[in-house]
């Protein structure tokens, strides 16, 4: 059977799920990657206290349950449900139940599942402009992240990828990106020749290659497993993800260097949104819009506890480091990216003005 058999399969199993309104909750502990394709798909259950609309849009979702942005999408749901009077809800399929976020985004794109989130790097690959808002050490600071998110100054950004297929509802981030790896990393001299898992995209290969170590493209459902046999040397990740995954059981070493603050987006559909009226549209995009600081808030709860955790039970080395060598070196990158074009060039003026 094909990949995408598989992926067939698993969708309309999901779509019976839905169908039936009822379903399994997720586990908080992930499967290793390798067997999720065997798994029958399990969402949000109704069960659970959710409040089920007579439209449910079926949502993506590459990490758990107890990943804020899931929880996040969780009460968007209720709001939206109370907003629009009960006619439209979303559940969550979380783990790549669904397929990687790659595959989420062409099914959203070709209408098989109405929604999904999205690593930014995904969506470059629809337009490559959103390497602006990708950039490394493009943002001071999370609340300079989060005052550019909530200004609306991304909305021509955003509007952009309707010729692909689907609109950005909103932008998420569960934070600071750090290198961990298998032995202790300070520098970018000893990051030389080391391969660095980053998300598929150039501008992620280019980050990992000017930051001195050698930047490999993966899909997250092969890193454990890849830097368990050395194929890796490690990773790059916010600490969410890092905890979540179990990573520290292969990359030990968790070394701040603070590189990058990566947004997912929060995407549909836009038959699907043309499809609804235009005060259930208007409810939607405005309460996508209040759904960052909830997200932002509930991220910053699970990395203080998750940084207490990974250190004081899994003993894992946390390493602050002078990023100033790794930033000096991304400088080029940075130019390059904002200098592409207006489009680029405006939302870079965007985020200096607020910073």
């Amino acid at each position: 059977m094909n990949k995408k058999s598989a992926l067939a399969m698993l969708l309309a199993g999901a779509m019976s799920l839905s169908l039936a309104a009822c379903g399994g909750g997720s586990s908080n502990t992930p499967a290793p990657a390798e067997s999720k394709a065997a798994e029958p798909a399990q969402s949000q259950a109704a069960s659970d206290g959710a409040k089920v609309g007579q439209t449910v849009l079926k949502l993506a979702f590459n990490q758990t349950m107890e990943n804020p942005e899931a929880k996040t999408i969780v009460d968007l749901s209720d709001k939206l449900y109370d907003a629009t009077e009960g006619r439209y809800s979303i559940e969550v399929y979380p783990s790549e139940q669904l397929g990687s976020q790659a595959e989420s985004l062409e099914l959203v794109q070709n209408g098989s599942i109405e929604m999904a989130i999205v690593a930014n790097s995904i969506v470059e690959g629809a337009n490559s402009d959103f390497a602006i808002i990708g950039t490394p050490y493009i943002y001071d600071s999370i609340d300079h992240q989060l005052k550019l998110f909530q200004s609306g100054k991304l909305d021509d950004l955003f509007a952009s990828t309707a010729s692909s297929g689907f609109t950005v509802l909103a932008a998420y981030s569960l934070g600071p990106r750090c290198l961990y790896t298998k032995e202790p990393i300070t520098t970018p001299e000893q990051l030389s020749g080391k391969k660095i898992r980053v998300m598929q995209s150039e501008t992620m290969i280019n980050m990992m290659n000017a930051m001195g170590g050698v930047g490999t493209a993966m899909g997250q459902g092969d890193v454990y497993s890849a830097i368990q046999s050395g194929t890796l040397d490690g990773a790059e990740n916010n600490i969410i993800t890092y905890t979540d995954l179990l990573q520290y059981e292969v990359a030990p070493y968790y070394t701040l260097t603070n590189h990058l603050m990566i947004p997912d987006e929060l995407i549909i559909n836009n038959d699907v949104l043309a499809g609804m009226s235009e005060a259930d549209q208007k409810a939607l995009k405005d309460l996508s819009t209040e759904s960052v600081g909830v997200m932002f808030d509930l991220a910053e709860q699970l990395r203080n506890e998750y940084f207490d955790k990974v250190q004081n039970e899994f003993g894992v080395t946390v390493t602050e480091v002078d990023i100033k060598p790794f930033q000096d070196r991304c400088q080029s990158l940075i130019d390059d990216v904002a200098n592409r074009n207006d489009m680029t060039k405006s939302v870079y003026e965007a985020i200096q003005s607020l910073r």
